[in-house]
């Protein structure tokens, strides 16, 4: 895919104003360490771009480096925590305007906005928001932009750049030979997959900002509009592929072929056939790649958490009470369907189809159901995850591989022998066992190819062999895992057996 440099000469708050051509692509600068080693065994390097050259600053985010560097006891876990947690900031800040309240997030190596990946790159951030005034604008903007993104094309899930930025467009070969129905301008929309999860990070992103800013002024038409559309897209994909007299039900189709290098989608672009239980259809995965079965579990797990919290944020806001009490009623309907057909021997199914047909495994993609305590739908001790927990950190899931270095869930998405750190972090937010929390981080932080930054996937058999240098999600992840532990397990991370919580 065409890549395009990230030093950019814009001249708006917060934003670096150097020169493109003194500023390194961070595509080729992050495969190759750079600064002094960290002083632990690893000697980690320093993978932060030149002041000049990051993308946004914030104030806040640097006082928690400062802190968490003085309060880590390791000093290669307080490199990486150096390196990751500023790097949406530093690296992904394509476009901001504060005054037409519009921001474009590209995910790293690729130059493109996806919805879920902009939620996640910047959750780490979200005690910042009420400290940091500029940061709360730029996440305000973020979200503008991404409501039109829904208004106008709910089942897409990554975007090109808004018009106003005068940044072109990028080419995407994966999208070339693709037909979607209903049809899309490839000008505005990247890629066209339906992934229920990026809807759901949409509505994630906008549940941080409130939260932390009690600002309801993102509230504008554009998101109202969006909403709707999230619903809209709720109510036709849980419906079942025939009706009562065998009339097939297609509200969106995706194809592959005809040259396209994404496979094609079963059936006419419609996926495998469903049939109604009270979940919501998908056509492909968080990680990008198709669906066996159209209703996926952590998706809609997510989905299920973010419309209650929906519903409680039009409430406290005395909006929109008709949407809350929609979102309600299909936050229940399937959150009960998910424990009525998902699970069985107390183990979660990643997928079902409603007729009864199950696919057991995980991907490491947020949502999974690795993640399902960090989305917050059970408790890691709840039995039916210890249980399932257990099969997908296991030989038994098919997607689980272990080698001499490095083990974990991976996915379809790279190959079976390549498993994704992010799998690794999931485990942490999953457990409360000590000795299981260290061995996860120390997996993590022993595999970075010496680079000092969270990669996509990582071999079982080369260590050097991994994938995506600059994935700033993972790396933003790994951050938010390591404030997580600060608050609720000092004492593994830190020098002193006291909880540190950002922002607070």
């Amino acid at each position: 895919m065409k890549m395009i440099r990230w030093g950019l000469a814009l001249a708006f708050a917060g934003l670096a104003t150097q020169s493109v051509a003194q500023c390194p692509d961070y595509t080729q600068y992050s495969q190759t360490p750079h600064g002094g080693p960290s002083s632990g065994p690893l000697g980690l390097p320093f993978m932060r771009p030149d002041p000049a050259c990051r993308t946004f600053n914030s104030t806040a985010v640097e006082a928690i480096i400062t802190d968490m560097k003085s309060l880590l006891k390791d000093p290669d876990i307080a490199r990486l925590f150096e390196n990751t947690f500023p790097n949406t900031l530093d690296t992904t800040v394509r476009y901001y305007s504060k005054e037409q309240n519009l921001a474009f997030i590209i995910t790293g190596d690729i130059t493109a906005q996806w919805l879920r990946d902009t939620a996640n790159q910047f959750a780490h951030y979200g005690t910042l928001l009420g400290s940091d005034p500029e940061l709360a604008q730029l996440v305000k903007a973020v979200i503008n932009n991404e409501a039109r993104y829904v208004s106008e094309y709910p089942y897409c899930g990554s975007f090109q750049p808004p018009p106003e930025s005068g940044l072109a467009p990028s080419h995407n070969d994966w999208a070339d030979g693709v037909t979607v129905n209903p049809p899309v301008n490839n000008q505005t929309v990247f890629e066209c997959k339906y992934e229920l999860d990026s809807l759901c990070g949409f509505l994630k992103l906008s549940r941080l900002y409130y939260r932390n800013t009690n600002d309801t002024s993102f509230m504008n038409e554009n998101w109202r509009t969006a909403i709707d559309q999230i619903f809209r897209v709720i109510n036709e994909q849980s419906q079942p592929t025939f009706d009562e007299h065998f009339n097939f039900i297609s509200f969106y189709n995706w194809t592959g072929g005809n040259g396209a290098l994404s496979p094609m989608v079963d059936n006419g672009g419609n996926g495998e056939p469903k049939a109604y239980s009270g979940l919501v259809g998908t056509h492909h995965r968080p990680s990008d790649d198709l669906s066996i079965f159209a209703y996926l579990t952590p998706a809609n797990a997510m989905l299920s958490v973010e419309l209650t919290h929906l519903a409680e944020i039009l409430d406290q806001t005395h909006q929109l009470r008709n949407v809350s009490q929609q979102a309600r009623e299909w936050s229940s309907r399937i959150h009960n369907a998910i424990w009525d057909t998902t699970v069985v021997d107390n183990i979660f199914a990643y997928e079902t189809n409603g007729f009864g047909g199950r696919y057991v495994m995980d991907d490491a993609n947020v949502p999974s159901l690795l993640s399902l305590p960090y989305l917050g739908f059970l408790e890691k001790h709840n039995p039916a995850y210890v249980a399932t927990r257990k099969l997908l950190l296991s030989a038994k899931n098919p997607y689980y591989a272990a080698g001499a270095k490095f083990r974990g869930v991976g996915g379809p998405h790279v190959n079976p022998w390549h498993p994704w750190p992010m799998s690794q972090i999931s485990a942490i937010f999953g457990s409360d066992d000590d000795r299981e929390i260290l061995t996860s981080l120390y997996l993590i932080a022993n595999n970075t190819a010496g680079l000092g930054l969270i990669h996509e996937s990582q071999s079982i058999y080369n260590e050097t062999d991994y994938t995506r240098s600059w994935f700033a999600w993972a790396n933003s992840f790994f951050a938010e895992m390591i404030l997580d532990l600060a608050e609720r397990k000092p004492g593994l991370v830190l020098k002193e057996n006291k909880s540190y919580k950002p922002g607070l």
